[in-house]
């Protein structure tokens, strides 16, 4: 599925992930592929990427918002 993290300044990420974890604002949340769409909120903590190539990626952010549609993943960060 495709990733793709942006904050105000950059794109943080913009790549293919197998999973993906998340600090919710009610709790912690993964994402693997044909996820059901959502959105979401997320509170100030660490983005958990395994991209296919098994590597483990860890991104802090501060909050946002999430939106999963057709195995596309958009995460506007704060």
């Amino acid at each position: 599925m495709h990733l793709e993290i942006i904050t105000p300044e950059k794109t943080i990420f913009n790549g293919e992930a197998k999973l993906v974890q998340l600090p919710g604002s009610s709790g912690s949340f993964e994402i693997l592929n044909n996820h059901a769409p959502m959105i979401a909120s997320l509170k100030k903590g660490k983005i958990k990427i395994i991209e296919n190539e098994k590597n483990t990626l860890f991104i802090d952010i501060n909050g946002g918002t999430l939106k999963v549609q057709d195995n596309k993943i958009l995460i506007l960060a704060n």
